[in-house]
């Protein structure tokens, strides 16, 4: 028995031509199982040959080195990398925040890499929520006031209060942020990018500030997400003990896809632990 077998994981990645792919010729998500498998999920996200090139005074610096990547809707997934590996750096481009210097994204069948900047706005109001390390919160709204302020750009947003209840924090709804602690206040930021129901959400290191117990309330609350709504996550961390929670594990290493791994049994947050 192999090490993936014993711990519920099977790599999936592959190499063609030296470009390591993901799913690209498939419309069931990769985890899906028996009579699952090609009825459960389409792609929400396909990423082909994506590359990102900074110029830092005469130094060019490749972020990304051709990344072939697929996000299916209901999943969620954990992006693992060391410093300079470029996980924030695919992360920005799917979620509309900067473009690849070459390659293609289509977010269903729009290409995002064609879109002008109008049109990657409305992507990431309607389409994209966001949840990073620092809350970036309204210093002077309270934790229902910043809520309601990203629910009203949205189509069709979630209701606060219950939002404010799945978070656990309906008690101090009235608060301001410097009157909440750093998980609270990650909690409160949760709940602002869960308020556009968006059809994505993407954390950079979620929980990076929090204690182990504060950690699992945010994980607990993105698991639900996932699986209540059928939404897709994406988490990009350098804590490999979260990897466990997750569908799939993606390994990045210099700009590009080391390795993908299935996870036949994510375990509950509860059972996280770093």
């Amino acid at each position: 028995m192999t090490a993936g077998e014993k711990t519920g994981l099977r790599v999936i990645s592959r190499t063609i031509d030296g470009i390591l792919t993901i799913g690209d010729n498939d419309t069931s998500a990769p985890w899906a199982k028996g009579e699952d498998r090609g009825t459960m999920v389409r792609p929400l996200i396909v990423a082909r040959n994506l590359e990102k090139e900074y110029l830092m005074g005469e130094v060019r610096v490749y972020a990304l080195r051709g990344v072939n990547f697929t996000l299916y809707n209901g999943e969620l997934v954990v992006i693992l990398g060391p410093s300079g590996s470029g996980k924030t750096t695919l992360l920005n481009i799917i979620g509309g925040l900067d473009r690849a210097t070459r390659g293609e994204l289509y977010f269903g069948e729009k290409a995002l890499h064609k879109a002008n900047d109008k049109e990657l706005t409305n992507y990431r109001r309607h389409e994209v929520g966001f949840i990073f390390q620092f809350y970036n919160l309204m210093p002077n709204l309270t934790a229902a006031e910043n809520i309601d302020l990203a629910a009203q750009i949205s189509r069709k947003p979630l209701d606060t209060r219950e939002l404010l209840q799945e978070v656990g924090l309906l008690e101090r709804r009235d608060h301001f942020p410097a009157q909440l602690s750093g998980g609270e206040q990650q909690r409160v930021a949760i709940a602002r990018a869960l308020a556009k129901n968006p059809r994505m959400l993407l954390c950079d290191e979620p929980t990076g500030a929090l204690d182990l117990a504060t950690g699992i309330q945010v994980l607990r609350v993105l698991r639900n997400f996932c699986q209540q709504f059928n939404k897709t996550v994406v988490l990009i961390t350098h804590n490999r003990g979260i990897a466990p929670l997750a569908h799939r594990i993606v390994y990045l290493r210099d700009g590009l896809i080391d390795k993908v791994e299935i996870n036949e049994e994510p375990i509950p947050p509860e059972r996280v632990t770093w």
